[in-house]
């Protein structure tokens, strides 16, 4: 352990100026990516647990405890359903109580998205951060060597591009973790989207089956004229 900790704070010490704020961009991205593992896991069980808790009701079509249930659960899968349930008091159509799910639904999915696009955003700039570090190194030893005696310049010079590497390998160390994050974050969020909208589907077909909702479409009502014509040809 006291060799692995020597080896790190040389290759802090000799990493140059680049290798903090690097380092800043490694914490913030942890931190993003812990806080939401942490969110995602527990609205993961909160659906979970408040779907499987709604199902029974769904499937006795009891209305009143449905609406009650949707309204007392904060889990953003009743949430949408109970959407579906305010307008099915004022539509019984299908595709309206759809749409009415779907708004409920494009105003859950920014809260399960946010910040995690970040992540994708850190690992890009740490790793421009390491080369960029590099070329200001490699600037700087170029500079240093440049009225140096030649029997000291290559030693002077592989010594200060070995210090300048050590920013490009610090940006590549801190950027990969990050986008492997990023995917995980993105999977994992893909599938709790994809849940809800099981469930959506799943509660309007309950009540398409229990006919509390129609699934066609209304026929449009004839206009005045029509009816006239209606009138005289009958």
């Amino acid at each position: 352990m006291t060799e692995i900790y020597n080896n790190v704070t040389e290759f802090f010490q000799e990493g140059g100026l680049f290798i903090y704020p690097i380092s800043v961009v490694l914490v913030i991205g942890l931190a993003i990516a812990f806080e939401r593992w942490v969110f995602l896991n527990r609205e993961k069980w909160r659906n979970r647990r408040a779907f499987n808790d709604f199902l029974p009701l769904l499937r006795t079509t009891d209305m009143d405890k449905m609406q009650m249930y949707s309204r007392e659960s904060q889990a953003p899968v009743t949430r949408i359903i109970a959407c579906g349930l305010d307008m099915m008091k004022v539509s019984k159509q299908r595709a309206d109580v759809e749409n009415s799910m779907n708004e409920g639904m494009l105003e859950t999915m920014p809260r399960l998205e946010q910040r995690t696009g970040y992540l994708a955003v850190l690992a890009n700039v740490a790793t421009l951060l390491g080369l960029l570090g590099t070329i200001v190194g490699l600037i700087g030893a170029f500079s240093a060597v440049a009225n140096v005696d030649p029997a000291e310049k290559s030693t002077m010079l592989s010594n200060s591009i070995s210090v300048a590497m050590n920013t490009t390998a610090f940006g590549l160390i801190a950027a990969i973790p990050l986008l492997v994050l990023h995917a995980v974050l993105q999977n994992k969020t893909a599938s709790i989207i994809s849940s809800i909208q099981m469930s959506a589907v799943k509660f309007l077909n309950i009540m398409t089956l229990h006919r509390f909702i129609e699934a066609g479409t209304p026929r449009p009502e004839k206009s005045t004229d029509e009816k006239e014509v209606a009138a005289v040809e009958g």
